[in-house]
């Protein structure tokens, strides 16, 4: 295996007694999509969100030649790691606008940030078009595009995605989907939790499926698709 852009060793996260994480060692090679699966409660939101250190855990995470447990996550942002939660996250009283500029926040290029605001409504049509409008009065699907355009604003090396269709109409998470491939396609590093295992898989190169807080399997995609205990546990077969 190359040299991985992320890179989690015995990963644990406990919530007072309770081990939601219990021990986790993963990778993500760069320019690579690679997905973590699992039932709810499996612990996979928590893995994302001690990834981007707004959780304590244990264990080690290497984030290019840098461990990065104790880096900030306000400073992760800077450092091109950009988390994208379950729940979208917005600014519901900001415009489209002024959530995307959010996303740049931490960037001095300023003459580079308009053209960001162009590829994203490029990528993201519909923001756009409803680019003065306040954030909360957007449908659930295009507050899930803001909240991923708000991360690309950042040019973020290595994206964490949480569960980006949760929620939405089938229409609306092949559209997500669609996005996802398309930054995907430009190179873009992603590490996507999704509860969607079919899709997850189809548009990811390698998986982990999470059980109970650990790994019990780990393969490229069409292995994982392949298997009987994925595709009775997860694809409702």
């Amino acid at each position: 295996m190359a040299q991985a852009l992320l890179e989690a060793l015995n990963l644990q996260v406990h919530y007072g007694g309770i081990a939601a994480v219990k021990g986790v060692s993963f990778a993500v090679e760069e320019n690579e999509i690679v997905c973590l699966i699992g039932a709810n409660g499996a612990g996979k939101t928590s893995t994302l969100k001690a990834l981007a250190r707004m959780i304590p855990s244990r264990g080690e995470i290497h984030y290019g030649d840098q461990r990065i447990e104790a880096v900030p996550s306000h400073e992760l942002i800077g450092r091109g790691l950009a988390l994208v939660p379950e729940g979208r996250g917005i600014f519901a009283r900001l415009t489209v606008a002024e959530n995307l500029a959010m996303g740049a926040y931490h960037r001095e290029d300023r003459s580079e940030i308009g053209k960001d605001f162009n590829r994203i409504y490029a990528l993201l049509p519909r923001l756009k078009e409803r680019t003065s409008q306040v954030a909360g009065t957007l449908s659930g699907g295009e507050q899930q595009m803001l909240a991923i355009g708000r991360a690309l604003m950042g040019r973020p090396r290595l994206l964490l995605l949480d569960e980006p269709s949760m929620g939405l109409a089938p229409q609306l998470v092949e559209k997500v989907f669609e996005v996802i491939r398309a930054v995907a396609a430009e190179g873009m590093t992603i590490l996507l939790v999704e509860q969607n295992a079919r899709l997850a898989l189809e548009v990811c190169s390698r998986g982990y499926v999470m059980e109970s807080g650990l790994i019990t399997l780990a393969d490229n995609s069409t292995a994982l698709l392949a298997d009987s205990r994925v595709r009775t546990a997860y694809l409702g077969e």
